[in-house]
């Protein structure tokens, strides 16, 4: 399948799915992850929640009394996630992002994983570009070395040494922690995912 193919396809899945992905992730306690991407983040910051799902994360920064935009690229997901957050979410794809220095902290939770590698490093990119200096990431993806459809979705999967190596085709970043977590979701604890946070240095 075709990049183009392979996001048409998981745009669709979520459209297809916001009721069934929102009631699986909307009410999981993830204020440990929250909390440890906060403390880098200047009090009252800009943030960017970049393919905010549900809102779920969007409302849990705007409750703690951050400024934040959420974009998501699903129509469904969208309408979910403002609902649920009183926020505005933007509909818009990874791929346009076009914010300079705008960001104090960009929150890409289990989201930028559904690009191929070569689209990841183009976007992580324009994720460089739209954090401010010293600006913060976090990430995740699914850990291991997979990349190809699952569950009607596309994965990148990450591990450490895959990870280094799209960062060094990015630049620009470096690693704060880097850690691996079990699926916090219900019976799914088998499920090992890759956490980074990164500081924009350039």
């Amino acid at each position: 399948m075709t990049e183009k193919e392979n996001i048409s396809k998981t745009l669709e899945y979520y459209n297809k799915n916001a009721g069934s992905f929102t009631e699986g992730t909307q009410d999981v306690d993830f204020a440990m992850m929250q909390d440890s991407f906060l403390e880098y983040i200047p009090r009252g910051g800009h943030i960017l929640d970049f393919g905010c799902g549900s809102g779920r994360d969007a409302r849990y920064f705007k409750d703690k009394g951050f400024r934040v935009d959420a974009v998501d690229g699903s129509e469904e997901m969208v309408r979910v996630a403002a609902a649920h957050s009183g926020l505005p979410v933007r509909l818009m794809l990874f791929q346009d992002l076009d914010a300079e220095e705008e960001y104090d902290g960009i929150w890409a939770c289990s989201s930028i994983l559904h690009l191929d590698r070569t689209e990841l490093a183009e976007v992580m990119q324009k994720i460089r570009a739209a954090l401010r200096p010293g600006g913060i990431l976090y990430t995740s993806f699914k850990y291991g070395d997979f990349s190809g459809e699952r569950n009607g979705r596309y994965f990148t999967d990450m591990t450490e040494e895959s990870f280094g190596r799209l960062l060094k085709d990015t630049g620009g970043f470096e690693i704060i922690r880097l850690w691996i977590t079990s699926d916090v979701r219900p019976g799914r604890d088998s499920e090992k995912w890759l956490n980074v946070l990164l500081r924009k240095t350039e």
